[in-house]
């Protein structure tokens, strides 16, 4: 993940600028035959989670070869000529969004090295919210950065840990880190896939014949071909070697798990399954309880396509009002690469959705989406169902208020800029013009993804862009007065 200023967002996001982003989706796999081309089709499928860049790193018991580029999996990998450069039956690739600063092809994971103990390649998920802290004593001491990346403080630590294995010093190095990451490592000996202890972002471990696979999302076996073993423990080293040796330690001890919970709300492909839950089913379920706790008289239920898609299903089966798609999502939107402006965001919307409007026509519509981070892209959609002759325009959103920012791997504008974070609920309603606006609740989002309420004392999910509670320290932050400095140079445009 590319380690820049906490709380700022990246100049390409969608064209709305006014969604939660996953930055970053891993794959890996060992003792396959074709294990570049199964990491390749593998990120295909995790796709959704970053597409600014795709990078895999490949070893053939001699040698590590490495590929990387800006732009989606397609464009870097489809060639068989591509393929055909990343020889050896160990393979780990990397998508990826970036953040202001980071969108260079230095930072494109999976990142390599070449340490006392032979090459080292890592992939990452997540956040280091020390990182700055970290780079700041290891420059000190005499390190060379090579990019902006807080994954590049990992191999700085390995590389200058005293321990005697790769196994042990990344456990020392890890040990010293702070935040979110779900990480698939590469050597000479082998491939470790290991979360944090607390579990924020998710890993999951497969099999293919006699392949080990590893990934972010089960729908990424699926693709493969491969069937899913479990997932990687929080706290969790799973080390696998060329023997097919697999081994297991936990040396961060047991501390109660905190997977993010926006993983069911929006960040995961709707196929896969998340802490041992569908998130198709969860999402219908977090609809079912939106229509049981904020019901609205209505002619139609209409998803904010795609990934209001699944509530709305769940609203619809509760309430009892008609499903239908009222908004026709274009799928063949350029991702746009100018500035973010409030026009440009406008534009967007427009461009990307568009009315149904002999559908709405007249009718009393309810709305539903996942969330609502700016509220721009709220605003609009709700003035063109209006403009397309909506008699009623009602709101409903399938998490709750996202009024905090995240810091462990999920790009999320500043909290002055996050609607929830300035406004109460009328005055967000005014702000999107809707006739009605309505949040699920921390708890009915609890009990549609398995627990009964939150448990305020040791929460069963990361739920901190809703209630502010972060489970971590946030070095950086604190030192920085919530004003980090840009490192001292910026991204080249081109490799």
């Amino acid at each position: 993940m590319p380690m820049t200023p906490l709380n700022m967002t990246h100049p390409f996001l969608d064209a709305d600028g006014d969604k939660l982003r996953e930055e970053c989706g891993i794959f890996g796999a060992i003792n396959a035959a074709d294990a570049s081309a199964a990491t390749a089709l593998g990120l295909h499928a995790l796709q959704h989670r970053g597409q600014e860049a795709a990078g895999i790193v490949s070893y053939d018991g001699k040698e590590f070869f490495v590929r990387r580029g800006l732009g989606h999996v397609a464009e870097n990998f489809s060639s068989p000529e591509a393929i055909a450069e990343l020889l050896g039956h160990m393979a780990a690739g990397h998508v990826r969004y970036s953040t202001t600063g980071g969108s260079g092809l230095r930072n494109v994971q999976p990142l390599y090295a070449d340490l006392a103990s032979g090459g080292f390649a890592v992939a990452h998920n997540g956040n280091i919210s020390n990182a700055m802290t970290l780079r700041s004593d290891l420059v000190n001491k005499g390190s060379i950065f090579q990019s902006t990346s807080d994954t590049e403080v990992i191999i700085h630590l390995v590389a200058t840990s005293r321990y005697p294995t790769i196994a042990d010093r990344l456990v020392d190095a890890l040990r010293l880190v702070e935040g979110a990451y779900a990480l698939i490592v590469m050597t000479p000996e082998g491939m470790i896939g290991c979360r944090d202890p607390l579990g924020i972002r998710p890993l999951v471990m497969g099999r293919m014949g006699d392949a080990i696979l590893f990934a972010s999302e089960t729908v990424a076996f699926d693709v493969v071909g491969a069937e899913v073993i479990r997932e990687v423990e929080p706290g969790e080293l799973v080390m696998v070697d060329f023997s097919g040796e697999i081994r297991s330690v936990r040396p961060f001890g047991s501390p109660a798990p905190r997977p993010c919970i926006f993983e069911h709300v929006y960040f995961s492909r709707p196929d896969s399954v998340f802490a041992g839950r569908s998130v198709y089913e969860a999402r219908k379920a977090i609809g079912t309880q939106l229509a049981i706790e904020a019901p609205c008289e209505a002619d139609l239920v209409v998803p904010v396509p795609d990934s209001g898609v699944p509530a709305a299903i769940g609203f619809a089966q509760q309430s009892g009002v008609p499903f239908e798609l009222g908004i026709i999502r274009s799928h063949y939107v350029g991702r746009t690469f100018i500035a973010p402006s409030d026009g440009a965001r406008h534009s967007g919307v427009k461009r990307k959705h568009n009315a149904n409007r002999a559908l709405v026509a007249g009718k009393r519509i309810v709305l539903i989406d996942d969330s609502i981070v700016r509220g721009t892209t709220s605003m609009k959609i709700v003035e063109m169902m209006r403009e397309a002759g909506a008699s009623e325009v009602h709101f409903r959103v399938a998490s709750p208020p996202t009024a905090h920012s995240c810091f462990y791997g999920v790009d999320t504008p500043e909290r002055s800029k996050l609607l929830a974070a300035r406004m109460d609920l009328e005055p967000m309603r005014q702000f999107i013009k809707a006739d009605s606006l309505a949040f699920v609740s921390i708890d009915g989002l609890y009990r549609a993804v398995g627990s009964q309420k939150r448990n305020a004392a040791c929460p069963q999910f990361c739920d901190a862009c809703f209630t502010g509670d972060y489970p971590t320290r946030l070095t950086d932050l604190a030192l920085s007065d919530q004003k980090p400095a840009e490192l001292p140079f910026a991204d080249p445009k081109a490799a």
